[in-house]
């Protein structure tokens, strides 16, 4: 029996040793060896493993641990490459590079079988699967948690995983043996090759697949750490990557990409930000609402990214390098432009979306998370439809213990892996909802009261344990605190004082609590919120239904880019007010990208499709504006950051600050008052007057007595360019400041209607 075995083993390319039994199991072909007694390492175990086509020859080797004293291994050789297959640890998850091999493990509840699947990029691209490891359920699984060990060589291979199990959608189960998903760990994802290109036959979701790491692939930081500037002292700037260099304006030897970014940093340090928020930069399909947008002549994308494939690795087709090297270039080329932002003094944020996945619902494609667990790792109701709170088809259940752990890791990842500064969490409302099949006891330790799928928890798990991580203890955390279920948490977002939110406050939290901002991704631009009443959409293909109605926008008497004189200097003026106003208050500013030149999207209130110069940033445009608007807005974000007294700890309070209306003193908190002014100490200007009429009459204001000093005009948006902004470096700042002295010797200052103004104290010598 033992000969005959060997030979029909020998016949189909395998060598078993003398003694050997070659065995045909579920999945494939074993040989079995004498138990030998070793030591419990990561190196020993059961191998196992199944042969390839018949030309592949098959070496099979002895390993180092018992199964009921019967040892099995099966090591592949390709050409002087061996490959053995030992049984790995459960921790980490993901595939860790280790001495000698990879150990691969992944989390799967309900699945009754799994295999790891390796491929060559020419096999991915083929759609074949170059080796289908099969683990042993006895062997390869420990808890929840299958793992096995490969010792071998890497360099060019990818993998993914095959899961079996129920496929039944009424009881959330979507297991499918004939596909293979991604590790939910897996560092790069490699698909198609560029940006906006099909794969092959015309595929806008071709197989995908993870990089296997090396060990030993290591990043030249030269020498980076965390800037770890106070939240307070942030400028920050919300940033698209492809967006930011892709026009052709741009003139980058890498347009569209990290590196394309890196070129253009000094465009930010000049302009004062210190702070970047990157838009989605994790693994998303651009293709993902592929079709054709007949308004435009062109195809439909995903272009601001938020619909996430994978957490753990950065846009691929983000970087100049694209596929190569299995993605090991991209991830470099990330931390190249974490690196130079900081050498530039600027921090990092990342835009995540853990809200939910590109998955969609019951109807999407199965890629990943689904395909493992779909019961862990989404909300579902009873009869197993997805929840909706994301409004994107499925909703991410991320206070199940299993999914909490992962965002954790995946943010330590970040920090850790890649040295981002913080996150801005996409509708983070989400996070404090409770998961599918919600155990109290499981969670806090003791019953009470049953809380449904869904529902906003005061003391949300996984908030919990961000806030209060060893890792993540400094980084910046930003909620955009609420959900499309409803969910409206701004002010009250589960916070342990370290959590800051777009636009909103409490009672007890700090300045830098609040995220201000005029405009970002989602709604007009600076220029055209003073240019349109309505929006217009119809370029997006949907007949101007989507987008948002409320624009609380005001086009400044006629509606559209042609207007008369009188109209576009109103608008100049209302695009400075605007900017004034957020630079003066307290909380941390954003800037959205394009606004410091005045960039249009033609009144498209929701430009999440167009890969186009709709959301280009417009180099050519920012030159025009130089000397204009955007050298206002370049010295105006300086002067915040020169001033102590506009990004304070603390809230300001009457030891320092003092209100004031027309006159000293006498703010006007009518429903009817168009006016509001205020003083404030700074130990670094000594004092600084801000005031705002918003009123279409001008005004006159007394401004506060200060004996032995005089007020300066600094900014006056009602001026003509350079003189909104009277810098140091002015040819006839004097002369300028001499045309109001009459004014300013009588302690008055004039203002236009729809104007704003800073003065700043002086020594009356």
């Amino acid at each position: 029996m033992e000969l005959a075995a060997a030979a029909a083993a020998a016949s189909r390319g395998l060598y078993v040793a003398p003694g050997a039994i070659a065995l045909r199991g579920k999945w494939g072909r074993l040989g079995a060896y004498p138990r030998k007694d070793c030591d419990r390492t990561e190196k020993s175990g059961t191998a196992v493993a199944i042969s390839g086509d018949s030309s592949r020859r098959m070496e099979s080797l002895v390993s180092n641990v018992s199964r009921g004293g019967v040892e099995m291994a099966l090591v592949e050789r390709r050409g002087s490459v061996v490959v053995k297959v030992l049984p790995g640890r459960p921790a980490p998850l993901g595939a860790t590079a280790c001495e000698g091999g990879v150990n691969f493990a992944i989390y799967s509840g309900s699945a009754t079988a799994a295999a790891l699947c390796l491929f060559t990029l020419a096999d991915l691209k083929a759609n074949n699967v170059t080796e289908l490891i099969p683990l042993d359920p006895v062997v390869n699984k420990t808890g929840n948690t299958w793992h096995v060990f490969l010792q071998g060589e890497f360099q060019d291979m990818l993998y993914g995983y095959k899961f079996d199990g129920k496929f039944s959608p009424e009881e959330g189960h979507y297991f499918d043996y004939s596909r293979v998903v991604l590790d939910p760990y897996a560092k790069a994802i490699i698909g198609r090759e560029a940006y906006g290109v099909l794969g092959l036959s015309g595929s806008c979701w071709p197989q995908m697949a993870g990089m296997i790491p090396l060990l030993g692939n290591k990043f030249d930081w030269e020498g980076d750490l965390p800037l770890r500037y106070p939240q307070k002292d942030l400028v920050i700037y919300e940033m698209h990557v492809r967006g930011f260099t892709n026009h052709d304006s741009s003139k980058t030897d890498c347009p569209g990409t990290y590196a394309g970014a890196i070129e253009k940093l000094d465009h930010l340090t000049e302009l004062g930000v210190n702070c970047i928020e990157l838009m989605p930069c994790q693994e998303f399909n651009e293709l993902e609402y592929f079709s054709d947008n007949s308004v435009l002549g062109e195809n439909k994308l995903n272009f601001w990214g938020y619909s996430t494939i994978n957490y753990f690795s950065p846009m691929i087709r983000y970087s100049s390098t694209g596929i190569s090297n299995c993605g090991r270039d991209a991830i470099n080329e990330f931390k190249m432009f974490v690196r130079e932002a900081h050498k530039r003094g600027i921090e990092v944020l990342l835009d995540v979306v853990f809200n939910h996945t590109a998955e969609g619902n019951e109807n999407g494609p199965i890629l990943s998370f689904r395909g493992i667990d779909s019961n862990t790792y989404y909300m579902l109701a009873p009869k197993g439809e997805f929840y909706n709170y994301s409004g994107c088809g499925n909703t991410f259940n991320c206070n199940h213990p299993v999914v909490r752990q992962f965002i954790v890791d995946c943010l330590r990842y970040w920090v850790i892996e890649m040295h981002v500064d913080g996150f801005r969490f996409d509708l983070a409302s989400i996070m404090t909802r409770s998961s599918s099949l919600w155990d109290p006891i499981n969670v806090y330790g003791n019953s009470i009261d049953l809380i449904t799928t869904g529902s906003p928890l005061g003391n949300p798990p996984l908030i919990d344990m961000i806030s209060n991580d060893p890792v993540l203890n400094g980084v910046k955390l930003i909620a955009e605190a609420w959900d499309a279920g409803g969910l409206y948490q701004v002010g009250s977002f589960p916070h342990w004082g370290i959590w800051s939110e777009w636009n909103g406050q409490e009672g007890g939290r700090k300045p830098w609590h609040s995220i201000n901002f005029v405009c970002a991704h989602d709604g007009f631009t600076l220029a055209d919120l003073v240019t349109y009443n309505n929006k217009y959409n119809l370029s997006n293909g949907e007949d101007n239904r989507d987008g948002e109605n409320h624009n609380l926008s005001w086009n400044c008497g006629e509606e559209g880019e042609f207007a008369s004189i009188t109209v576009r200097r109103l608008r100049r003026r209302q695009m400075r007010n605007f900017f004034v106003c957020l630079l003066v208050s307290q909380g941390v500013p954003m800037i959205f990208m394009g606004d410091e030149y005045g960039h249009t999207k033609g009144g498209n209130n929701n430009t999440y499709c167009h890969d186009n110069y709709i959301n280009y940033f417009r180099w050519d445009k920012k030159e025009e504006a130089a000397s204009d608007f955007y050298r206002f807005c370049r010295l105006m974000t300086n002067f915040r950051r020169e001033c102590e007294s506009l990004g304070l700890d603390n809230f300001p309070t009457a030891e320092r600050l003092q209100w004031h209306g027309h006159q000293p003193r006498m703010p006007d908190w009518s429903e009817t008052s168009r006016f509001i002014a205020f003083s404030m100490t700074d130990k670094v200007k000594g004092e600084i007057y801000v005031a705002f009429n918003a009123n279409h009459q001008p005004v006159i204001v007394t401004l506060p007595e200060r004996p032995g000093y005089r007020w300066d005009p600094l900014v006056d948006t009602s001026k003509a360019v350079p003189y909104d902004f009277l810098s140091n470096d002015l040819p006839d700042r004097a002369s300028a400041i001499q045309q109001c002295a009459h004014f300013l010797n009588s302690n008055l200052y004039p203002m236009l209607s729809y104007s704003s103004v800073i003065l700043i104290l002086r020594p009356d010598v």
